[in-house]
């Protein structure tokens, strides 16, 4: 299943350890997540091979395995063995496949470790297959009988039980706003720039990946020196402040669906307009598109990534920036989630040119974009942190074909792989947000 893999691994125990009602229950979610629309897609894949030459994975390893159609033949040999009358009356004709431990193995192993939900195989499509929502759809079956890898599903169950991904308690989150403001303070020398706490009526309620608090607390300093300078009223939560969402990852709906719920409930607590979400691509894409699905309800607010935010300062002259304060050469790394996915391509670029005297795109960029490597659980799920060191050998090729000394890349998870791939390919560049080098460049 993976690599380095323990002979003792529990995880395999409880595959072992399966029954046939475990494989019925999956097999009924998986039903459940099929419409119509998707039975098409399921029974549509032409095997023309085009998904090959994009994907990672098999760029990487050029093996059978991680091309995308014949992950997505996994999933298609299930549905035709369950749920269509060939499948039934000529199996072995049509591919089926059955659901048993075996597969249930192959399924883990391609479908969690051989992808990473980046779309890109998608928009190569030759028939505009929707393979990241199939391939979901399968690890929504897993969960279903609690057979997400380890690792990504505690992520899940600790942002569920305490109220972030990163398990920060509550008095832990305020202590770090509190000398964050203080060292912004410091920072601009204002006594009057503050990192606010669930201000009622705020235009802005703001959202962040709770690695930055523990972690990369200039990020916080950033955005707040952003919204001082921009004179923006706005507000941070004291209990709901994470923008992340593994819920998108393990395929779990309920779980998802608690996560966003609880930005939902702050918006309307505290009366604000719009709920800004920090420079995460996968929360970008969970909680801006996905999240009304779980929820089965529309927003009645504004939902924006900080990105468009922060260029509607620059555009409204709001905020000056200054490029000459940014002379090293700076390229952008475009995350999938929220740019392929998600539909944010030009603002962090227009924010860029404004913010850096030297920017130099990578190739290719925007929506065709490589993923980096580290979307889709993989940095929560170490099983498997061979094969994602590896497929960002390609990201990392891209940063060192540009010269840049500093990577923009507007998303967390997309800083922690970088930031591995940085020291494991040894690239000796600097990783940042891109609200980072706009404050970098703030005229105050």
């Amino acid at each position: 299943m993976n690599e380095k893999k323990d002979s003792k691994d529990p995880f395999d125990e409880q595959i072992e350890q399966l029954t046939p009602d475990d494989l019925q229950k999956a097999l009924q979610v998986f039903e459940q997540k099929i419409d119509h629309k998707y039975a098409a897609h399921l029974n549509s894949c032409v095997h023309c091979g085009l998904c090959a030459d994009v994907c990672h994975y098999y760029l990487t390893y050029k093996d059978l395995q991680s091309i995308p159609a014949y992950k997505l033949s996994l999933v298609i040999g299930v549905f035709k063995k369950y749920f269509s009358f060939s499948g039934k009356a000529i199996p072995r004709w049509v591919g089926a496949k059955t659901l048993d431990k075996d597969m249930v193995k192959e399924w883990i192993d391609s479908l969690f470790g051989r992808c990473s939900l980046c779309g890109r195989c998608a928009i190569n499509c030759s028939i505009g297959l929707n393979i990241p929502y199939l391939i979901r759809t399968a690890r929504s079956a897993l969960a279903a009988i609690g057979l997400v890898p380890p690792g990504l599903q505690s992520t899940v169950n600790t942002a569920i039980e305490k109220g972030n991904n990163m398990g920060i308690a509550k008095e832990d989150w305020l202590e770090t706003v509190e000398w964050v403001e203080e060292e912004l303070q410091d920072d601009i020398d204002d006594r009057n720039a503050v990192l606010p706490l669930d201000k009622k009526g705020a235009k802005y309620f703001y959202t962040i990946n709770p690695r930055e608090a523990m972690f990369f607390p200039l990020s916080i300093q950033a955005v707040g020196k952003i919204f001082h300078a921009a004179g923006e009223s706005w507000t941070f939560s004291s209990d709901n402040y994470d923008v992340t969402n593994y819920g998108l990852y393990n395929g779990d709906d309920e779980a998802a669906g608690i996560m966003s719920d609880r930005l939902v409930r702050s918006m309307k607590e505290l009366g604000c307009n719009t709920l800004v979400l920090a420079e995460c691509g996968h929360g970008f894409n969970s909680n801006r598109w996905e999240a009304p699905e779980w929820l089965s309800k529309k927003y009645g607010f504004e939902v924006r990534s900080i990105l468009e935010v922060v260029a509607g300062f620059i555009r409204d002259g709001k905020i000056k920036l200054d490029p000459a304060k940014n002379q090293d050469l700076i390229t952008l790394h475009d995350p999938c989630n929220l740019v392929r996915l998600g539909g944010i391509v030009e603002e962090q670029r227009y924010i860029l040119k404004h913010a850096a005297a030297n920017f130099i795109e990578m190739i290719p960029n925007r929506q065709k974009n490589f993923c980096c490597g580290g979307g889709g659980g993989q940095l929560s799920m170490t099983r498997f942190s061979e094969r994602r060191l590896k497929v960002g050998k390609i990201k990392s090729d891209q940063i060192q074909k540009t010269g840049a000394k500093i990577v923009a890349s507007p998303c967390h998870n997309c800083i922690d792989q970088l930031m591995e791939l940085n020291k494991h390919y040894k690239l000796n560049v600097q990783i940042k947000t891109v609200c980072e080098i706009a404050a970098d460049a703030l005229v105050i």
